[in-house]
């Protein structure tokens, strides 16, 4: 979708085929609407006070001027009381334009969005809202398709500011927003691909893509050969029962001079998870090709890197693998050596997402990071203890944690930090190996992260378990998160301001 931002003193005046206008309660028109309502003798008025949209935040009301010329339709959309605009009002709002948008055939349409900033949400943070929130609304899957089903008939959106911004400042904000929903977009496309299509092979040439024709960005692949030599025995232990072979992919974004400390993202990239010979049941066993959202959203964080060209260093590390079942697959009960030295046994092969975490985790200190940040659709029992709205976070670092906690705050794309007490870690002390792969039935995603703390003691890490936040079932889709909330933690890693 195409952004700009405009400064437009009458709403009237403007060539659209969709106007989105705020109205308020109490048949409260915001300005552009009363400049449209004159220019179309009333409409916006009549329709206000036949009670059809009451202009409560998420109301919306589709009206057609018939104009060809000018303003063909208006798009009202309830922002709530005016005085009390906030964060979760402005959401409703713009969740609301999307749908309306969504449900017309308009090609182009023009956002009226002077009067909504307020002091939670200035308006060059409304602005990235809008863009993110926009190209996000326009992916469409239709890889596998054979008749592609129909989008967001939009492909442009024009944003009147007014006086609130200069137009300038406005367009960088609007590309900040696109940019970040274009990396959502590539997380949701990934995490969507059949496991068939999107193997860790795959996962391979997608990050060779992406460094093809950029500078900024290598790319390295390590073969099992290669991670047998570094003693990966964990994470080699998850794809003895496949075929496809496993891949640890490396790529190095290098934005700000070699000195500085990059930050780490490791991306979860189990491409599709059978569950090993602890086999999962067949019930929904589909949706573990969502699997690999967590190196899904990684992608889609590095691609927003690359398009914002953000000055600093990113390493970004995906662990990916396949959980299948055979003769050579590791059993319960095999014990096996990490690369860090620490031997672990393996009781249920279904908690194989740590397996090859630990070992990428050990793999992350050579880049000597300034934070190393995993994330992983790590555990069932994360879902029970926080369903689908907030992230899982665990950190050995309480200004890490503050900081991903208030990237989440500005992208609404939210963590929750629970517990890494030492109580845990008793959990998973094992009488035959140095740590054992689960903790039994309490505090499951707890007990996860306590396991993957004990190979990242040389650095500041976070862990965000989103196994309830990576995709939805009904309908089934990827969500594309954590992506905006990681690329607002990187944002303010670099000094970007929204304006």
């Amino acid at each position: 979708m195409d952004f700009s931002a405009k400064t437009l003193k009458d709403a009237g005046a403007a060539k659209t085929a969709c106007a989105i206008v705020p109205v308020y309660p109490r048949k409260a028109l915001s300005a552009a609407a009363k400049q449209l309502d004159k220019r179309y003798k009333g409409v916006i008025a009549d329709a206000v006070a036949a009670g059809d949209i009451a202009g409560t935040a998420g109301d919306s009301l589709l009206l057609h001027t018939g104009d060809e010329k000018g303003v063909r339709r208006i798009l009202l959309v309830g922002a709530g009381t005016r005085s009390k605009l906030d964060a979760a009002a402005l959401r409703k709002f713009v969740a609301a334009a999307i749908r309306g948008l969504k449900s017309c055939k308009a090609k182009d349409a023009m956002l009226h969005a002077e009067e909504l900033a307020c002091e939670e949400v200035p308006m060059g943070a409304l602005l990235e809202q809008v863009g993110r929130s926009f190209e996000s609304a326009s992916y469409q899957y239709s890889e596998t398709l054979s008749k592609p089903r129909p989008g967001l008939a939009a492909a442009r959106l024009q944003v009147n500011c007014g006086e609130a911004m200069k137009t300038a400042a406005a367009n960088r904000a609007l590309k900040l927003g696109k940019q970040i929903g274009e990396g959502i977009n590539v997380a949701k496309q990934l995490g969507n691909l059949p496991g068939n299509i999107c193997t860790p092979s795959y996962l391979a040439n997608e990050a060779r893509k992406l460094a093809k024709g950029d500078n900024k960005l290598t790319t390295r692949i390590l073969e099992e050969k290669q991670m047998r030599e570094l003693g990966m025995g964990s994470f080699l232990s998850v794809s003895a029962g496949s075929e496809q072979p496993a891949k640890l992919i490396a790529m190095h974004y290098k934005g700000a001079a070699a000195s500085k400390k990059p930050y780490v993202l490791v991306g979860k990239g189990i491409t599709f998870d059978s569950g090993g010979i602890s086999l999962k049941p067949g019930l929904k066993m589909d949706e573990m090709k969502f699997d690999m959202c967590g190196a899904a959203s990684v992608f889609g964080t590095m691609h927003a890197v690359l398009a914002m060209k953000l000055p600093i260093n990113v390493v970004a590390l995906v662990a990916a693998s396949e959980n299948l079942p055979s003769g050579k697959a590791t059993k319960p009960g095999d014990v096996v050596t990490s690369m860090s030295g620490q031997t672990i046994e393996i009781l249920n092969t279904d908690a194989e997402g740590r397996l090859v975490l630990c070992d990428t985790l050990t793999y992350a200190e050579r880049f000597k990071p300034a934070a190393v940040i995993d994330i992983a659709t790590l555990t069932g029992a994360c879902v029970v203890a926080l369903g689908s709205h907030a992230h899982g976070m665990y950190a050995n670092d309480d200004k890490l944690a503050e900081q991903l906690t208030a990237a989440g705050d500005s992208s609404h794309d939210r963590p929750w930090r629970m517990p890494l007490w030492d109580d845990y870690q008793k959990q998973i002390d094992s009488p035959f190996a140095d740590i054992q792969n689960i903790g039994g039935p309490g505090g499951g995603s707890i007990t996860a992260a306590c396991f993957l703390a004990r190979f990242t003691k040389k650095y500041k890490w976070a862990h965000l378990d989103i196994a309830g936040t990576a995709w939805d079932s009904s309908p089934k889709a990827a969500t594309g998160r954590p992506v905006g909330m990681l690329s607002h933690y990187l944002l303010d890693r670099a000094g970007v301001k929204l304006g």
